[in-house]
């Protein structure tokens, strides 16, 4: 390097994405990109690379920035410059448009649909200016951002596929005509043209459940056909996990599209001790052709909406269908019977335990005593039956509420995070008084728990699964290595410190041991603090 670089890191462990042994550099930074990496460049002599600043990062590890698998900040990015709760973490990009449903592309009738049936997700949203219908429109408005700053980190979007199937078919039950089908491919490819990098799917989440597997297949050879990939959040997590994972695996290999495997737990109790059995599943798979990753939480709870519990069936007709199948007293005992007996398709086929839905979070301030108790222990206090408050809680909340659901288990966690397709995803909801502490801390929970505690898996191992293999996956040619010529999207921590801050009863505590975040190179993050940088942008997917 002939000039001054805007940056140079000094002496910093570089753990550079690939899964390779750490090594020892000075890294220079000018224009936003890596352009020379020096090693050993202090012990052995050499001409080291001199920049405008230079940042001493002895006892830190240089690593690329944290790539968030499975978010949920679609109007977060929208609604919050500071964006802590991510960019604390280090993480410079999140994969958003998750499980089927979020909001493009629409139509004013599904626009007002998908707000009322997510908003348990990311709060009815009347604060944000829907001023875009499309995907492509939406990609523009994240790049705009807040007055044409952009926003605080990068995103990819996935078409939801529970979206197009509201704008195509709408809330019924039933297969799609040919021409809703066609018009469904149309939306998914037209979503890919303008920049999504691949699918979602909720299938235990109305209307896309409704989907059959071949309509589900002919989606995912239009997906194929882009470049994209799917990212189904299947069937079931409970009874029936095991072929609910095959089906997916079944129907991508049918349309040649690559998988990825969205939050892949096996939760509830007739899962404790299987994980071996899906990654069994999994390497078969592998074995014969098939382009598979997925992302998992390093967590045991999961969290959702509680009306996602409720039988599909009680679903069709939309948001105000719902409710009005709950308020009649005779429908509502049929939803009853078909959740703590029959065992629900919304709660996995599994009947529900309402010991272990707690409530994280409500729409009206009125219901928040609800917040940080089991559904059990609010009934018991008001001295009913746990569906009698259940059933409160979602009319008089409009189906706000969201909810920690208690059912999963540590060695299947530990286990799925081991294997080589494995990445980071922090299916992180960041509305309601008490979400999930995974919002704020899988990043750091996964440095600091698993890799220095634990040992489950060494520090360059975990960095790779939560930068290089989640960016070969979503095809960037730039980001998630340490390279020259990439990106400057890097993280700095220390690995003796670095842990999450957050827990059940503090979920918005921030992480510590992650002084400095960047994202073509400028500080979103410094010496700990958040800056005023609005450096993300969309990443739209590349040919």
């Amino acid at each position: 390097m002939d000039d001054l670089a805007d940056l140079v890191i000094q002496d910093a462990d570089v753990a550079d994405g690939s899964g390779a042994p750490s090594y020892r550099a000075d890294v220079a930074v000018k224009g936003g990109r890596i352009v020379a990496i020096v090693r050993e460049a202090a012990a052995a002599g050499c001409q080291r690379p001199r920049g405008t600043r230079e940042l001493d990062a002895e006892g830190l590890v240089l690593s690329p920035g944290f790539i968030d698998m499975h978010a949920h900040s679609d109007l977060a990015l929208l609604r919050d410059p500071d964006h802590s709760a991510k960019a604390a973490q280090g993480v410079t990009l999140e994969v958003i448009g998750q499980d089927g449903l979020s909001y493009a592309p629409v139509d004013d009738r599904t626009l007002a649909e998908v707000r009322r049936t997510i908003t348990g997700w990311n709060g009815p949203g009347d604060d944000i200016d829907f001023d875009w219908r499309s995907v492509g429109e939406y990609l523009d408005r994240l790049d705009h951002g807040f007055d044409g700053q952009g926003i605080a980190v990068n995103a990819a979007y996935l078409v939801p596929q529970g979206t197009v199937r509201m704008l195509a078919v709408g809330w019924e039950d039933r297969e799609a005509t040919p021409q809703e089908l066609d018009r469904m491919r149309r939306l998914v490819a037209d979503g890919l043209r303008e920049g999504a990098v691949g699918m979602s799917s909720g299938l235990t989440y109305t209307p896309g459940m409704y989907a059959r597997d071949a309509e589900l297949t002919s989606l995912c050879r239009v997906v194929a056909e882009h470049g994209g990939y799917y990212c189904p959040h299947h069937r079931s997590y409970g009874a029936g996990a095991l072929e609910a994972y095959e089906e997916m695996v079944a129907l991508t290999r049918e349309a040649g599209c690559p998988l990825h495997l969205a939050h892949a737990t096996m939760n509830f109790g007739v899962n404790e001790g299987k994980a071996p059995e899906l990654l069994a599943l999994l390497d078969k798979a592998l074995a014969e052709g098939s382009d598979i990753t997925l992302d998992t939480y390093p967590y045991t709870p999961g969290c959702t909406t509680l009306a996602a519990l409720l039988p599909s069936w009680a679903g069709e007709g939309g948001p105000e269908a719902l409710l009005a199948r709950l308020r009649d007293d005779d429908t509502a005992e049929r939803v009853r019977h078909h959740m703590e007996v029959l065992g629900a398709d919304g709660c996995h086929g599994v009947p529900v335990a309402w010991e272990t839905v707690e409530i994280s979070g409500v729409n009206d301030p009125g219901l928040g005593a609800y917040v940080g108790r089991t559904v059990l222990e609010s009934a018991a206090l008001r001295g009913e039956e746990p569906w009698a408050t259940a059933r409160r809680l979602l009319v008089e909340d409009r189906l706000g509420p969201t909810i920690l659901q208690h059912v999963g288990h540590e060695e299947n966690v530990r286990t799925i995070m081991r294997h080589r397709a494995h990445t980071g995803g922090s299916d992180g909801i960041l509305h309601g008084a008490k979400p999930h502490p995974r919002a704020y801390g899988t990043f750091p929970h996964y440095l600091g728990h698993y890799v220095r505690e634990s040992g489950v898996l060494t520090l360059e191992e975990c960095v790779a699964h939560l930068t290089g293999r989640p960016a070969a996956r979503l095809r960037l040619p730039d980001r998630g290595l340490v390279r020259e010529g990439y990106r400057a999207d890097l993280v700095l921590f220390d690995p003796a410190t670095v842990a999450a801050g957050s827990t059940f009863a503090a979920p918005r505590t921030l992480p510590t041991g992650i002084p400095h975040v960047l994202i073509d190179g400028q500080f979103v993050v410094e010496d700990g603090r958040r800056t005023d940088v609005l450096a993300g942008r969309a990443v739209r997917r590349t040919a």
